[in-house]
C-alpha cells in the first residue's frame, strides 16, 4: 500500500518538477527576447515526463562528477529534459529566435496545467487524509 502511495507521489512530484522547469525555461525565453543570437529553448513535457518516470522505474545508471573539475555528461541536464531549440517563424536581423507570441502562449498554458496538477495532488492528499482518519 505504501509503495503505491510512494508511485503515485513521485509521479506527481516528478510531473511538477518539470512543469517548473519549463516555466523556468520560457521565462528566460521571454526575458532574452531583445538579446542578439539568443535561441529559444524548451523541452517536450511528454516525453521528458516519459524519460524521467522510466529512468527512475528502470533505475537507470546516471554518469557522475566525481570530482568538481569534471564536464558534466553531454545533453545532461535536470530531469533528463533534452532541450529543444524553438522553430524559427520569422526571421530577425540579430539571429533572435524568441517569438513573443509563441512565448507567452506557452508559458500561459504550462501555469495552467500546473495548477490543474497541483488541484489535482490537492486532490489526492484530501482523500488520503480522509482514509486515514478515524
Amino acid at each position: 500500500m505504501i509503495s503505491r502511495i510512494d508511485q503515485e507521489l513521485n509521479f506527481n512530484q516528478t510531473a511538477l518538477d518539470l512543469r517548473a522547469y519549463r516555466q523556468e525555461l520560457l521565462a528566460s525565453n521571454i526575458a532574452n527576447a531583445d538579446t542578439p543570437n539568443y535561441k529559444a529553448r524548451d523541452i517536450d513535457f511528454s516525453a521528458s515526463l516519459e524519460g524521467a518516470l522510466g529512468a527512475s522505474a528502470a533505475g537507470a545508471l546516471a554518469l557522475e562528477q566525481t570530482a568538481p573539475g569534471h564536464l558534466k555528461a553531454a545533453g545532461a541536464n535536470r530531469y533528463g529534459a533534452a532541450l529543444k531549440y524553438r522553430r524559427e517563424f520569422q526571421a530577425s536581423v540579430d539571429g533572435n529566435t524568441v517569438n513573443m507570441d509563441v512565448e507567452r502562449a506557452a508559458f500561459a498554458e504550462n501555469a495552467l496545467q500546473m495548477e490543474a496538477l497541483i488541484a489535482f495532488v490537492r486532490a489526492q492528499f484530501k482523500d488520503l487524509t480522509a482514509a486515514v482518519s478515524p
